[in-house]
């Protein structure tokens, strides 16, 4: 017997097929069509299949459009190209993307991290809602980005850190963290040379 599918959840898989970009989402629009095929014929299952595969294809497009808006090089460094990061899944979901910098004439070396709309970003939003932790670590400081705030945490003896910033809500986290550095000045500088006016726009935040 054919098993009874709600019209609202076929409605749904439509507006999905309706509201994919165009651009370069043939595949994509491919495999939605074909989940709704199989959800119309009773084929749950593979229907839930081809949306995972077409989850998965949107979540790679959105990743190389969050890539888009990561720092240049600063001087004297030369920049990797971003990467997704798959381990995403294991620590809750969302998207992680991330992009190494190394120091042309040194041993220092950088990377930039986005995280976003994954569960951890919410324990790090007690650092930046209370001020008594920051000034309890002697090598933690505010940094201010025009009205808000990022949290630096630079070891000067070890030449070591990180500067981390929240946006959207607490839907994403910013970090940059590198080793074998002078000071903390150039993980700010990397973080201040992000695109973060790109980055809502793309996010939605």
């Amino acid at each position: 017997m054919r098993p009874c599918i709600p019209a609202l959840s076929v409605a749904v898989l439509s507006l999905l097929v309706a509201t994919t970009p165009p651009v370069q989402a043939d595949e994509i629009r491919e495999q939605l069509d074909l989940a709704i095929e199989l959800y119309e014929e009773g084929d749950l299952a593979g229907s839930i299949t081809e949306l995972q595969y077409a989850i998965g294809e949107i979540q790679g497009r959105l990743g190389s459009a969050y890539a888009e808006t990561f720092p240049p090089a600063p001087a004297g460094w030369t920049a990797e190209e971003p990467s997704q990061e798959a381990s995403a899944a294991f620590f809750g979901g969302g998207t992680m993307v991330s992009r190494a910098y190394r120091e042309d004439n040194g041993s220092g070396s950088m990377n930039a991290q986005l995280m976003i709309d994954n569960p951890m970003i919410q324990g790090m939003a007690a650092l930046f809602s209370n001020p008594a932790i920051i000034s309890a670590n002697p090598n933690m400081k505010r940094v201010r980005l025009g009205r808000e705030n990022a949290i630096l945490d630079f070891d000067q003896a070890a030449g070591r850190g990180e500067v981390t910033f929240m946006t959207g809500g607490g839907r994403a986290m910013l970090k940059v963290e590198g080793s074998g550095l002078a000071s903390g000045d150039i993980l700010v500088e990397t973080l201040e040379a992000w695109d973060r006016k790109g980055l809502e726009d793309v996010a939605g935040l």
